[in-house]
């Protein structure tokens, strides 16, 4: 259980607090996740762009590399009730499907890159 130090809780003891992936175009980035996601953003300069999506923090740090499964990185994967609208919002926002809709162990998801390159999921039932 969260503790409330402030104004804001405690992050959980041993529990996934905070998210870091490459980026260079951060107006993109910041158009796509805030289009698709809803995140919102601060900026820190122009070498790193920090997000909230409400549950989780995250940021984007000045890089050229891109996140993907095939270098051996984490794939971050979202749920969505409605795997095909949040589809469509994915690519109506810039994204590029990389993987389309596929069943998968407990739902169906599908792969995507970002305006950056990165490579996250969507999943649903």
């Amino acid at each position: 259980m969260a503790c409330i130090y402030g104004e804001k809780e405690m992050p959980e003891d041993l529990k996934v607090d905070y998210l870091e992936l490459p980026g260079t175009k951060f107006d993109a980035l910041k158009s796509f996740y805030s289009a698709v996601f809803e995140w919102k953003f601060t900026e820190y300069g122009p070498e790193y762009l920090a997000f909230t999506d409400g549950k989780i923090d995250g940021g984007f740090y000045q890089s050229e590399l891109r996140s993907s499964v095939e270098n051996g990185s984490t794939l971050i994967v979202f749920y969505a009730s409605d795997l095909e609208l949040t589809l469509s919002k994915v690519v109506t926002a810039g994204g590029e499907i990389s993987r389309d809709i596929f069943p998968f162990p407990g739902g169906r998801r599908f792969h995507f890159n970002d305006p950056h390159g990165n490579e996250l999921a969507v999943w649903s039932e």
